[in-house]
């Protein structure tokens, strides 16, 4: 988000908390905008415009998958969340504004050369309908099969495909390769950076948390705006945090506290992470390190500092983001959860994922360490404790880090901290007999914590370098300088 979005996104946050009744419309229409208005724009002909097309329809594509079918109250005899009833009428109204919009912003291709909410000129009005037609067709096609078991199970499934597609460059660069081709362009200009698709990771995360809660009967019944609106949140669109479905609804449904009561502390919060976004990030950027300065600096003690400079960096950047959407997200009468907390100054490194991107870490814990680790134990042959946990925090940190992109450092980045969690957690296992001990010597105590805060933030530091980076060569390299070993 640049400058300019946010004050326009703060004078629609404001608006929607001012007047209740129109706010969850407000809200429905705003955040449909605001993925054709953030996509960066691309070299593939039109794709700038497709590409939020395709985050809107899978979003509705989960609705369809996840939501009870529904009927308006007293219609037809059908009670309202019985299988074989027809969406409630509101369901049919949000279609109807949501494709409404689209053609709108399709018709600004005819007032001028220069777009005005979309990266690019949008595509022909003849183009962008036969598109809606045949979103339509899968999403009518979708709902006639919405009663089968299996449908959320093969919705997580295509949802990763969409993932791994992306985030991995040989497949993202085939797929540019055919959108080329198909947009009559040349093929042999393909780059997995064609197709950049904003908002995707988080996206994919809130639908899988559907699709998932769908499977185990935990999932709240929605209407269509609300879930569109829970997927693609303007203030949260670009960089989280991931919200669960329950917990935003009420939220939504619940009356704003009024403007004045609401207005300081979000203003507070946007404030603070305008200055940390684009007066300490933009600042550090600078000094942070890349490939260009790892590659020209031979002294360890400037690796160091250009080290530590990325560190706070990539910490301003993501936790000024999240400033900011917490911030918009109180003046529209909307909690977002929080998604730092401190991380540099915890004590262990568990106590750090327990305050870096916390939603993230809570979504893993959710949905693959706890299942992970509870069928290791409970199987018919259970594993040994010390291996549950290896493979556990493993297979979550490897993901979190693949999540990132599918590139050999972070995949190391993902097991470096997987195996920095399970040390703590082995450490804190031989260690129990003694802490106790610890609490009678105050002073022996606070010596232990900054010394254990100081290895905790150095070695999260040292894992910036695989994070940081593209190339393990380039990594294996800054990390020999960095200890004064040249190579």
């Amino acid at each position: 988000m640049t400058f300019f979005n946010i004050l326009v996104f703060a004078a629609v946050s404001l608006a929607a908390g001012a007047l209740p009744r129109a706010r969850s419309w407000l809200l429905c229409i705003a955040s449909v905008l605001a993925v054709y208005w953030l996509q960066p724009a691309l070299p593939v002909r039109n794709l700038d415009f497709w590409l939020p097309t395709a985050s809107i329809t899978l979003a509705a594509a989960v609705w369809i998958v996840t939501a009870q079918k529904r009927v308006p109250a007293g219609e037809a005899g059908t009670p309202a969340g019985s299988a074989g009833s027809r969406p409630a009428r509101e369901d049919w109204t949000a279609l109807a504004a949501i494709g409404l919009t689209i053609s709108a912003l399709a018709l600004t291709r005819y007032l001028g050369p220069d777009p005005i909410l979309t990266p690019a000129r949008p595509p022909e009005i003849g183009w962008v309908l036969s598109g809606l037609v045949i979103g339509m067709l899968i999403l009518g096609g979708l709902w006639m099969l919405a009663p089968r078991r299996w449908l959320p199970a093969a919705g997580i499934l295509v949802l990763l495909a969409l993932f791994a597609a992306i985030k991995t460059d040989p497949f993202a660069q085939a797929a540019a390769a055919m959108l080329r081709r198909l947009a009559g362009q040349s093929a042999q200009l393909a780059s997995p950076l064609d197709i950049r698709w904003l908002g995707f990771s988080y996206l994919a995360f809130r639908l899988i948390h559907a699709l998932r809660d769908r499977m185990t009967g935990r999932l709240p019944d929605t209407s269509l705006r609300e879930f569109i609106t829970y997927g693609l949140f303007f203030p949260a669109v670009t960089a989280g945090p991931i919200d669960r479905l329950e917990r935003f609804v009420k939220d939504l449904r619940s009356k704003p506290g009024g403007t004045a009561g609401m207005l300081t502390p979000g203003a507070e919060r946007v404030l603070a992470g305008v200055f940390k976004k684009f007066v300490l990030a933009d600042g550090l950027a600078i000094l942070a390190l890349n490939a260009a300065l790892a590659a020209r600096v031979a002294a360890p003690h400037w690796m160091w500092f250009f080290l530590y400079a990325y560190a706070l960096r990539i910490y301003f950047d993501f936790s000024g983001y999240t400033d900011i959407a917490l911030g918009l997200g109180r003046w529209a009468g909307v909690t977002l959860p929080e998604n730092f907390n401190r991380p540099y100054l915890q004590p262990n490194l568990t106590a750090f994922w327990n305050s870096w991107h916390i939603t993230l870490a809570q979504w893993f814990r959710s949905y693959l360490f706890n299942p992970l680790t509870r069928a290791l134990r409970s199987g018919p042959r259970p594993w040994p404790i010390g291996l549950v946990i290896l493979a556990g925090q493993f297979a979550t940190m490897t993901l979190i880090g693949l999540w990132h992109g599918v590139t050999w450092n972070f995949l190391i980045w993902g097991c470096w901290h997987g195996f920095g969690l399970f040390l703590h957690n082995r450490w804190g296992e031989r260690s129990r007999a003694w802490m106790p001990r610890l609490e009678k010597r105050p002073l022996l105590k606070k010596a232990y914590t900054v010394a254990s805060t100081l290895a905790t933030f150095h070695y999260v530091v040292l894992g910036w370098v695989w994070f940081a980076l593209p190339t393990v060569e380039s990594s294996s390299a800054v990390f020999l300088r960095l200890f004064g070993i040249s190579n």
